[in-house]
C-alpha cells in the first residue's frame, strides 16, 4: 500500500508539502490496482512516480505557477512578447499571462476567452489546453484537477493512457518517458534517482 511515509522516503520533498498527501497516496493506490491502466509491476509503478516527484515539484504543487517577471516572461515565451515594454504590461500577472501565452492554441480560444487560465497546467503532471482537458473529460470542470483524486487521474490518463508510457517502463527507458512528459530532458538525473528509490521502497 502506497503511504506518505513511503512517499516521503523516495523523495524527501514531500514531507514539506501543503497538499493531501493522504488523499493523492489513496488516489494513486486506486490508479495503481486499477487493471485498465496497467501499473502491475513494481517497475511500472516506479518510473511513474518518478515522474511525478519532479514535474509537481515533489509534490508541492498541482497548478501551474505563472507568476512571471517581464524578463522571466521574454525568456519563457520569447515568441508571445515583442519586448521589455511588451512584457512588462503583462508581468506578475498570472491571469493575463496565461491567456496570452496559451491564446488561439491547444484548443483553446483567444486572449479574450480566458480559456488560458481557464485550462492552465493543472495536475501532478500538468495537463494544460481546452482539448487536454476535453480528452481527459474535465473540460466542464477544469477544477477537479487540482483536487488530489483530478490531480492524480489527470496524471494517470496522461501517463498511461494517452501515451501508454508503461511501455517504457518495461525497458527503463526514463529518458524517452521524460522527453514524451517534458519535451526535454529537464531533470532527467533526478527523476532517475526517484526512480531507483522507489523501485526500492514501493515493495516494503
Amino acid at each position: 500500500m502506497l503511504t506518505r511515509a513511503k512517499l516521503v522516503l523516495i523523495d524527501s520533498g514531500v514531507a514539506l508539502s501543503h497538499l493531501d498527501i493522504d488523499g493523492i497516496c489513496t488516489a494513486l493506490q486506486a490508479a495503481f490496482d486499477n487493471v485498465v491502466y496497467g501499473f502491475n509491476t513494481v517497475n511500472r509503478q516506479a518510473a511513474f512516480i518518478g515522474q511525478l516527484c519532479v514535474e509537481s515539484a515533489h509534490f508541492q504543487r498541482v497548478t501551474e505557477n505563472l507568476n512571471y517577471s517581464a524578463q522571466g516572461l521574454l525568456n519563457t515565451f520569447p515568441t508571445h512578447f515583442s519586448g521589455l515594454v511588451d512584457a512588462n504590461a503583462y508581468a506578475h500577472d498570472p491571469h493575463r499571462i496565461a491567456n496570452r501565452v496559451y491564446a488561439n492554441r491547444m484548443g483553446n480560444g483567444d486572449e479574450a476567452s480566458g480559456d488560458g487560465w481557464k485550462f492552465r497546467g493543472r495536475g501532478l503532471i500538468q495537463l494544460t489546453g481546452h482539448d487536454n482537458y476535453a480528452a481527459f473529460s474535465h473540460a466542464a470542470d477544469p477544477d477537479y484537477l487540482a483536487t488530489p483524486a483530478g490531480a492524480v487521474n489527470s496524471a494517470v490518463w496522461f501517463y498511461a493512457v494517452k501515451h501508454n508510457l508503461n511501455l517504457l517502463a518495461d525497458k527503463n527507458d526514463i529518458t524517452g518517458i521524460t522527453k514524451i512528459i517534458n519535451g526535454g530532458t529537464h531533470g532527467l538525473s533526478d527523476r532517475i534517482a526517484f526512480y531507483n528509490k522507489a523501485l526500492i521502497v514501493l515493495p516494503t
